[in-house]
């Protein structure tokens, strides 16, 4: 019975950390900016599950206590933003937190290669390819495994402007990417 009840104290606390921890990833946030919970990269996923299990720890038991779970989320943030700092002025530092772009299908025609090292399934891009209203592999111009585990698809239907080659700027393989004309 004590798997589903308790007494009001607990209750009462789990109140007062979950409305304290909510002002301070609030605060925390307004201060670091919405980038501390964004899909960028897997450094980025990282940090915003780490939080998610500081607030979910903090809340639900009494240790670690309320001060330890705010400096928890306030170093989380930091490292963040540090790292996001170091990212925009370091191009080694970028390189080594985030996994690059790589190009998994192009003109048309799936690159298994490239699939077989993003560990993406013929099953995963035809989902995708679905999800953006694909209605033949011939309105593909490019689908990209970006950094985030996301799959984007940059396709046109007869008459559309064609792929802008800096699109791919930095992305594995994009060399075998070839602009089509545009057809009527």
């Amino acid at each position: 019975m004590d798997w589903i009840t308790s007494s009001p104290q607990p209750l009462l606390m789990v109140i007062i950390t979950a409305m304290a921890m909510y002002f301070a990833l609030i605060v925390m946030t307004r201060l670091a900016g919405v980038r501390s919970f964004s899909k960028m990269s897997g450094f980025d996923f990282a940090v915003t599950v780490s939080i998610g299990s500081v607030l979910a720890s903090v809340i639900l038991t009494p240790d670690p206590p309320l001060a330890q779970g705010v400096m928890a989320l306030a170093v989380l943030f930091v490292l963040q933003m540090s790292v996001a700092t170091l990212r925009v002025h370091s191009d080694l530092f970028e390189g080594s937190t985030n996994n690059k772009p790589r190009l998994i299908m192009a003109n048309g025609e799936m690159l298994r290669d490239q699939m077989a090292k993003a560990r993406i399934t013929e099953n995963d891009l035809l989902r995708k390819l679905r999800e953006a209203n694909v209605l033949d592999f011939s309105q593909v111009d490019a689908a990209v495994a970006e950094t985030t585990g996301d799959i984007s698809v940059l396709h046109r239907e007869r008459g559309d402007t064609p792929l802008s080659e800096n699109l791919l700027e930095g992305v594995i393989d994009a060399h075998r990417y070839q602009p089509r004309p545009v057809q009527a």
